[in-house]
């Protein structure tokens, strides 16, 4: 299973997209992408995600605009600087907290919020930094956090999934806490194999200090499609007795998989709003439901 595009994805990616479009050229080519565009969407199947599906309007910009694929590498570079200014601030908050695994969990959450793709023109550091003052009044769900810490407690490795540059800066927080926590499950970061959007690769975890092994899906995909994997990550989801999939790409590829995920994220669309029936930019902490 996976949460399928509806009709909700269709007119958000083309509304998006065609907007980018039409900043970068002619309406002719506008015209001419638009077409390409909705063929994609035709050649899928009825159970593909949008993560997978915005893989491939990447190819389309780069045909028929030469954008490259790490378009948004100054914003992913800028979004990486500002968490890091604010690192030391953002830990001392999070170790004063009653339960700084809990806190770490709270801000890695907000971060999701930079996400210049879902949130289109719609992301603003001046937000925030707003944010920040308030993370720790976040509610999360008790029930599945409980029952996220007695899985660490009786597991041996967790499989740390990343979504966004920037974000992945709140990750390393939240993964300090976990590694305080439980000293004895080996963590693995997990990133894209490739520039897609804003999503952290290699290159961001570096940026953002990451103390613990990083390996890549194999993929510039702004998700998890489990067919497309790379050896080292398929091996790491098997291994791994708990895995963290951060962000909407990641819970739309992975929902309903037969792995023992927690889906962290804030939502930020239309379809998931529908689907989990929460407003927008509401903070989620799901446990997998079990194919």
């Amino acid at each position: 299973m996976s949460i399928p595009m509806n009709s909700l994805c269709v007119e958000c990616r083309l509304g998006k997209d065609l907007a980018t479009a039409r900043s970068l050229g002619d309406d002719a080519t506008a015209t001419a992408f638009a077409r390409d565009h909705l063929a994609l969407f035709l050649e899928m199947g009825p159970e593909e995600n949008s993560a997978y599906f915005g893989a491939r309007i990447e190819a389309l910009f780069y045909k028929h605009y030469g954008v490259h694929p790490d378009r948004f590498r100054e914003e992913k570079q800028e979004s990486n600087r500002f968490v890091m200014d604010r690192l030391e601030l953002l830990r001392s908050r999070i170790q004063s907290a009653p339960d700084p695994l809990y806190a770490a969990l709270q801000f890695a959450i907000l971060g999701n919020y930079i996400d210049f793709s879902a949130l289109r023109g719609e992301v603003s550091f001046d937000v925030l930094e707003e944010m920040l003052d308030t993370a720790l009044d976040m509610e999360l769900d008790m029930p599945t956090y409980r029952q996220l810490c007695e899985d660490l407690s009786k597991g041996k490795k967790l499989l740390y999934i990343t979504d966004n540059a920037g974000e992945i800066g709140f990750d390393r927080l939240c993964a300090e806490e976990l590694h305080k926590a439980f000293p004895h499950v080996e963590i693995t970061f997990c990133v894209r194999g490739g520039p897609v959007s804003n999503d952290a690769t290699r290159e961001d975890a570096e940026a953002v200090g990451i103390p613990f092994p990083v390996i890549d899906s194999g993929k510039a995909i702004g998700g998890t499609v489990l067919r497309l994997l790379g050896e080292e990550a398929k091996a790491a989801m098997e291994e791994a007795d708990v895995i963290i999939a951060k962000g909407m790409g990641n819970t739309e590829s992975l929902y309903g998989c037969d792995y023992n995920v927690y889906y962290a994220f804030l939502v930020k669309c239309a379809r998931f709003v529908q689907f989990f029936d929460k407003p927008k930019m509401t903070p989620l902490l799901l446990r997998q439901p079990r194919g």
